[in-house]
């Protein structure tokens, strides 16, 4: 079984003197089904599950809407071999953004206390319903991150911690387990962190199987896009859904509407944009009218970057033959939009907003993050440049540093460590460790 950090975050929700419903969101087949009844087994005698996309019926239960008592009633009369006990039982109400007066009723179960309630969403809830905050308590989960995925292939806590000293030391990593990094980090863009994905791996090494999961999976995505998209949104949301290859390909990897429709423009798209980004399928990186601190307060909301949440699926979207380029390193057009959604993944899944710096096709840096300096006891602003080869020279991230008043220049790539006065070089997996 796969070890996932949500587990912990559940635990520890589990453990307050006085909790809130919690709500967990996620993209479809991230696993949050799974986590959530594994530790429903674990840490609670009874357990009632509604699932209201499986079983539409069960919205009739919070028709009424009229209190925690009726909803007893409801759920004892209408979900077979429900036991709700004080202080035993944990409901779990999944696919929640089907029923509204679900939603609701996360109110008063919080506040009435007998029971613990975890809820689940896949996708923007009914017209993007707004729990209150006082009642719930949110966790945004993911596919596996490339922690979790090394987990999952048997590398140990305190290899990770070994790899992760090398990192805090800024020393070479031995030549040996290098290269074994690199092969299990490519395995995962591969890969990707889908569970099922993940686990067909693991038991089969089969990679034609890893496509066929994917392909299932991404097939799935259409299906609700069609299904929960409102009116025009389906067609258009679609059509953004299948022009992301094409927009990472480019050299200008700007977010262009006129690469999914001839004429396309921010108002026919930004909707269908926003409804895959909040269906947890991708991810925007902002362009910054200057790479200084704060970072948020420098962003231009028009110019943007599009990600896709899980480089397995993207891969999987990508033409026969690219899944043995990538496990060989020759990625022909795609190796820069590859190389950047993974780390793009890394950065979304450890909590990190997305930021880039593109001016007049002169200069572009993949990524920014806020940095604290240890020894000034201040934060900076660090460049990230991502590179898909070993040759790792780049006039962008000279220019930066001498001429936009960046400090620091970090290089991620297929080379071992090396430092610097100004710019760090580290491998590709130790993005997990910024």
């Amino acid at each position: 079984m796969l070890q996932r950090k949500v587990y912990d975050q559940l635990l520890e929700w589990k453990n307050k003197l006085k909790k809130m419903a919690l709500l967990i969101k996620g993209a479809r087949h991230v696993g949050k089904t799974f986590s959530i009844k594994h530790f429903a087994e674990e840490h609670y005698r009874h357990c009632v599950y509604i699932n209201f996309e499986e079983n539409p019926a069960y919205k009739t239960i919070f028709e009424d809407n009229f209190g925690i008592e009726s909803l007893i009633k409801q759920i004892t009369l209408r979900v077979p071999n429900a036991e709700m006990v004080a202080g035993e039982t944990l409901i779990i109400l999944d696919e929640i953004q089907n029923c509204t007066k679900a939603q609701t009723a996360l109110e008063f179960i919080t506040l009435d206390g007998r029971f613990d309630c975890i809820a689940a969403q896949s996708l923007p809830g009914i017209k993007n319903f707004q729990y209150p905050d006082e009642y719930t308590e949110q966790i945004d989960m993911y596919s596996l991150d490339f922690e979790e995925f090394l987990w999952a292939k048997g590398v140990t806590v305190q290899s990770i911690l070994d790899i992760k000293e090398y990192f805090d030391k800024k020393e070479k990593v031995p030549n040996v387990m290098h290269d074994y990094m690199m092969d299990i980090f490519k395995e995962y863009i591969v890969v990707g962190g889908m569970p099922c994905v993940v686990q067909g791996f693991i038991d089969t090494n089969n990679f034609s199987s890893v496509l066929k999961l994917q392909k299932d999976i991404i097939s799935d995505y259409a299906s609700d896009i069609a299904k929960y998209a409102q009116g025009s949104e389906k067609v258009k949301a679609r059509s953004c859904f299948d022009s992301i290859p094409k927009q990472l390909a480019k050299n200008y990897k700007k977010f262009q509407y006129s690469n999914v429709e001839k004429k396309g423009t921010v108002r026919k798209f930004a909707g269908s944009l926003k409804w895959l980004y909040e269906a947890g399928i991708i991810n925007f990186s902002y362009n910054l009218r200057a790479p200084q601190l704060p970072l948020e307060s420098n962003v231009m909301n028009d110019t943007f970057k599009v990600y896709m949440k899980d480089t397995g699926l993207l891969v999987a979207l990508l033409e026969e033959g690219c899944r043995s380029d990538i496990i060989d390193g020759n990625l022909g057009i795609y190796k820069g939009a590859i190389y950047e959604n993974i780390i793009a993944d890394i950065f979304g899944k450890s909590g990190k907003k997305l930021y880039y710096f593109e001016h007049r096709g002169q200069i572009e840096i993949d990524f920014f993050i806020r940095q604290e300096s240890s020894f000034a006891k201040r934060s900076y602003t660090a460049a990230i440049g991502v590179k898909s080869a070993e040759n790792t020279k780049s006039k962008s991230m000279k220019n930066i540093i001498n001429n936009y008043g960046v400090e620091h220049g970090i290089k991620l790539s297929s080379n071992n460590v090396n430092v610097s006065k100004k710019v760090d070089t580290y491998p590709l997996y130790m993005a997990m460790f910024l």
